[in-house]
């Protein structure tokens, strides 16, 4: 049995000014989406998928070998649409007992926040959500067994709407990075500063 890791980067980004799509503008020489993908394949986890949506052809040459490319066609739906084409991907896969869902806009999430959330559904958790300093974040973690409860989620929300139903357990990853996202340029140009700075 299987944790899978997952990134979402299906979405316009609309808020982004940027000259390119989001997930491709660069962040020290890299796309935005690069460094959360390198964190799912660092944490070891199998299967690691990447949602693409808008400019799904360019954002899915992100993908290093090994990363599976999962289109979601009407995108434009919300990210409940991409988190219903990941489990319609994963579904058939029995060996795959839960995924923990990351976004491609929040580029210092760590590799250990997957693996932490991946073991506390080794312990029995079929719902879990990354904190930091007491603050929950991403990624999130969602078992088999609330995959059908998922798909019934409309519009632009994921699968921290379930968290209103049910308690997750929350898993401190703190000292693993930071879920800090990229909404805008502004965002951009101040996490590659705080990056610069010694």
């Amino acid at each position: 049995m299987s944790t899978a890791a997952a990134l979402l980067a299906a979405g316009h980004g609309s808020r982004f000014t940027g000259n390119r799509h989001k997930p491709l503008a660069l962040l020290h020489h890299r796309p935005l989406a690069a460094w959360a993908i390198d964190a799912a394949v660092e944490s070891g986890l199998q299967p690691v998928l990447l949602v693409v949506g808008a400019h799904s052809r360019n954002v899915a040459q992100l993908a290093p070998s090994g990363v599976e490319v999962v289109d979601a066609p009407h995108w434009e739906l919300g990210i409940a649409h991409s988190v219903h084409a990941l489990l319609d991907a994963l579904e058939p896969r029995v060996s795959v007992r839960a995924v923990c869902i990351g976004l491609a806009d929040q580029p210092n999430v760590g590799a250990e926040a997957f693996t932490r959330l991946a073991r506390a559904h080794d312990e029995g958790a079929e719902l879990a959500v990354a904190t930091y300093d007491g603050v929950r974040g991403n990624p999130v973690l969602l078992g088999r067994s609330l995959w059908a409860e998922a798909r019934t989620l409309q519009g632009d929300v994921g699968a921290r709407a379930l968290m209103s139903t049910h308690a997750p357990v929350e898993v401190d990853c703190s000292d693993t990075g930071s879920p800090r996202d990229v909404d805008t340029l502004d965002d951009l140009h101040a996490l590659e500063e705080e990056n610069n700075q010694p």
